[in-house]
């Protein structure tokens, strides 16, 4: 009896790279840019993205704590599998991704109050 096994983990890319900048904006206006999450790995994926915690220590002790959306329940009904972060909404903020396959995540910006706006979140990928 021949017995065999390939051990694998989680292969991934995330373009455009660690941040995006949606430059000036006029107050108001709206602007969306799309991350593209590939899986260059022979096994699905699942992905989480949340707003990350203000200690970065922090970040373990919150994962899987937060629900995807920030809205109040009876809105999150009809706008589900969305984060509101500041100005900018994220969608969707969770799925799978099967093998060689990718998932185009939408970011959009809507200018609000004078300033600088500038949030982090992660990207929280199963078996990585």
């Amino acid at each position: 009896v021949n017995v065999s096994a390939t051990a694998v983990y989680s292969k991934y890319s995330i373009e455009p790279g660690p941040s995006i900048d949606f430059g000036a904006m006029i107050k108001t206006t709206k602007k969306t840019q799309i991350v593209v999450l590939e899986n260059r790995g022979m096994l699905s994926f699942e992905f989480r993205i949340h707003q990350a915690p203000e200690d970065a220590s922090a970040l373990e002790s919150e994962r899987y704590k937060k629900p995807c959306t920030t809205l109040p329940p009876l809105l999150e009904l009809f706008l589900q599998d969305r984060l509101t972060v500041g100005m900018f909404t994220v969608s969707p903020c969770s799925g799978s991704v099967a093998a060689w396959d990718q998932q185009d995540i939408t970011v959009d910006c809507l200018a609000g109050q004078e300033g600088t706006c500038e949030e982090q979140l992660y990207i929280d990928i199963t078996g990585r």
